[in-house]
Order: structure tokens, then C-alpha cells, then sequence
């Protein structure tokens, strides 16, 4: 990557771990994407316990991505999210694009009623004109990068690629950006590897090496 002087300078990997906002955020509403009408809940908390574990191995793929010559940014190092714009997805999107990330990794867990289901699977932002086709391919082949790197790190079951047009963060992002959910915290068996450091690491290395299959250091 060359910056403005014409000096090569480390690739920026931002990282978003999901959630963190206080509670009061979920009642407020926010446009899905740029000039649209349809208005989303800012944030509508997660899994119970999702927060904790996005922010931990948001933390460790951090280190992970530093030593290997990345810069990083982080929506969140603590408990709640605190941005210049607001405490929303639209902040989220902002903040990665204003530090003009090669790529916006956002960290999840994911939650159902059928406690039977589990794995990893990584979501991608659908191809929608004005809002998300300058970034659409890019993001399609860094997501497929990290779904197959961390289901190779960790082992878990690949549950794939999706696209959604649904998702504030992705529609009001102008860098390439991914989300990964790392597991079922609804699962019992998801629910204990998530809350293990090792299994954190596993998934913290994998999600740097999708994100070096997508752009070097």
C-alpha cells in the first residue's frame, strides 16, 4: 500500500467486535443505507454473552494481525463502543472508512431457537447500486478468504457464505467488509469452545489468515 508521499506503509485491517452499546441503543433507529427510509434498530444487543467473546478474539486477531505487519483499528477495546458518530452501525461503517481500511472485519456470535445448530459461517454485504457495488466483489472474495481460513484454524462446521442486503454496517461501508459468525453461542458445544482462550487464538489466527489471503501486509 502507498501513502500520499509515495512511502509504502502497512496495510489498516479494522475490526469491529459486535455489540458493546448500552442498552438504550437497541430502541433507537437508524436508515439502512444512505438516503433510504427503511430504518433498523441501532443495535439489538446479540446472544447473550456475544459481546464478551467478539471483543476477546477481536483482541487476540489484533496481536495476531501486528505481528504480522498490519496496523489495526478497533471500533471497541472495552465493554461499550464510544465513536465519533454515534454508538450505531452507520458509526461502525464510519469509522473504518475514514481510516480507508483494505478491510472491515466484523466479529459475531451467532444465536438461535434450535440449539442443535452450529458452526461458522461469514457474511457478505449483497450487491445493491449506490450502496454496496463499489465494494461488492471485494468483499465476496475477502469473505470467502476468511470463512475458509477460520473453519481450517478451528475445525468448525463450514456453514458457508451469505449475503445480505439487511445489514446497516455493510450498506453505509465504502471499504470491502466481512462478518463472521464465530460459532452458536446457543450451541452448548459452540458455548464452550467460545468461551476457551485456546479456541479464541484458533479463531483469531484464522481470521488473520483470510485477511492475508486477501491483502498483504
Amino acid at each position: 500500500m502507498i501513502g500520499a508521499a509515495g512511502v509504502a506503509v502497512a496495510a489498516l485491517i479494522c475490526l469491529d467486535p459486535g455489540h458493546g452499546t448500552p442498552a438504550a441503543i437497541g430502541r433507537q433507529l437508524e436508515p439502512i443505507g444512505p438516503g433510504s427510509h427503511v430504518m433498523k434498530i441501532k443495535d439489538g444487543g446479540g446472544a447473550h454473552g456475544e459481546a464478551a467473546v467478539a471483543l476477546a478474539i477481536a483482541q487476540r486477531a489484533r496481536a495476531v494481525l501486528i505481528a504480522r505487519g498490519y496496523r489495526v483499528a478497533m471500533t471497541r477495546t472495552g465493554p461499550t463502543i464510544h465513536l465519533r458518530d454515534g454508538n450505531g452501525n452507520i458509526a461502525r461503517a464510519r469509522f473504518c472508512n475514514r481510516r480507508h481500511a483494505a478491510l472491515m472485519v466484523r466479529i459475531h456470535a451467532d444465536g438461535s431457537g434450535d440449539r442443535s445448530l452450529h458452526g461458522v459461517s461469514t457474511l457478505v454485504p449483497a450487491r445493491h447500486r449506490g450502496w454496496t457495488d463499489d465494494i461488492y466483489a471485494r468483499s465476496l472474495r475477502a469473505g470467502a478468504n476468511v470463512q475458509r481460513a477460520v473453519v481450517s484454524s478451528t475445525g468448525a462446521a463450514d456453514r458457508g457464505i451469505v449475503k445480505r442486503s439487511d445489514l446497516t454496517g455493510f450498506n453505509w461501508a465504502d471499504v470491502p467488509a466481512v462478518l463472521v459468525e464465530t460459532g452458536f453461542l446457543t450451541n452448548p458445544a459452540d458455548w464452550r469452545s467460545l468461551h476457551t482462550a485456546s479456541y479464541q487464538q484458533r479463531v483469531a489466527v484464522g481470521l488473520a489468515n483470510g485477511v492475508r489471503a486477501f491483502v498483504s501486509p
